[in-house]
């Protein structure tokens, strides 16, 4: 029988499974909720992946099939309890002959610039950036969760949009279409109902609310504007730094991709952090292909087909 792989993308929004032959041909591909690995949490992220891959199986009618090989790229597991629990919870569930765990943005990675140098920015929930030198030297930066981090992401600039309408409702920011955008968006009736919201929001839930800052911004509110010019600051930060720490100088040719949800084709945010990085890394070269990180995962999964 052909042999049939895996490859997963499991991120802090959504969930990509994608279910291929032995030449990588697709065969089937299913997508779900979110199985981002949180402290704690990697029994119910392997749930909902066994549950996704069960799915993508039975779309091509081989749900009673034992994949050769499935890689999983997930995000949350860049730390080592993290990894070590998600990968013992994953194995417990044998999806396949054959598995590895990765973080997704080594997924992404391997599907933009496969086994060259390159550097990779993801902007959807989170934001980081993962690269590969020219000598093979693998290096990341940021990725530090929704706490500590991810700046420039969607759920850093729902946030941040909620400290300003809140403060141009009290009148210590200037007048903005934020306001009234968000709580279009919200269904909210007023400001006063943004705190038990917000009490009650996820990263997710916060990462919902870039979709209308970007809008306004696009339609010229001067507030939502340097809101979206201060999250393309910060991402552009993090390939600049990833750029001098492999490539030595940012003048150099630096390859460069971007990938997550709020970098779709014709995103105002993409335009930016595009604009931006040409004066910032002067020797940047845009990868102009669409990323689809759990391609990426197939890719991998390959990798190990070929190493048996």
């Amino acid at each position: 029988m052909t042999n049939i792989v895996v490859g997963v993308d499991g991120g802090a929004s959504k969930t990509h499974v994608i279910v291929a032959d032995g030449t990588g041909a697709e065969l089937a591909t299913v997508t779900g909720v979110a199985s981002a690995v949180r402290p704690g949490e990697a029994e119910h992220s392997a749930d909902v992946i066994a549950r996704l891959v069960g799915e993508a199986l039975a779309a091509c009618d081989m749900d009673e099939a034992m994949p050769s090989a499935i890689c999983v790229g997930v995000a949350g597991v860049g730390r080592d309890a993290e990894y070590s629990a998600f990968e013992e919870a994953l194995s417990k569930r044998a999806l396949a002959d054959e598995l590895v765990v990765l973080p997704d943005a080594v997924i992404a990675l391997n599907d933009a610039f496969a086994e060259e140098a390159g550097i990779v920015l993801i902007c959807g929930t989170g934001s980081m950036a993962y690269g590969r030198g020219p000598s093979q030297k693998m290096a990341r930066c940021g990725g530090w969760g929704p706490v500590c981090g991810d700046e420039g992401s969607g759920a850093w600039i729902g946030r941040k949009a909620l400290s300003v309408i809140t403060g141009s409702a009290d009148g210590r920011e200037p007048e903005t279409g934020l306001l009234a955008a968000i709580l279009t968006h919200l269904q909210l009736e007023s400001p006063d109902e943004l705190i038990p919201w917000a009490a009650n929001a996820t990263p997710r839930d916060f990462a919902q609310l870039a979709t209308p800052v970007v809008t306004v911004a696009a339609a010229g509110d001067l507030r939502a504007n340097s809101l979206c010019t201060l999250a393309t600051e910060e991402l552009v930060l993090h390939v600049r730094t990833l750029a001098r720490q492999l490539f030595t100088d940012e003048r150099a040719a630096v390859p460069v991709a971007l990938a997550g949800g709020m970098f779709g084709h014709g995103s105002w945010l993409r335009k930016l952090v595009e604009m931006r990085l040409k004066s910032a890394i002067p020797g940047m070269v845009l990868h102009a292909e669409d990323v689809v990180p759990a391609r990426g995962a197939v890719r991998t999964a390959l990798g190990l087909l070929a190493r048996a």
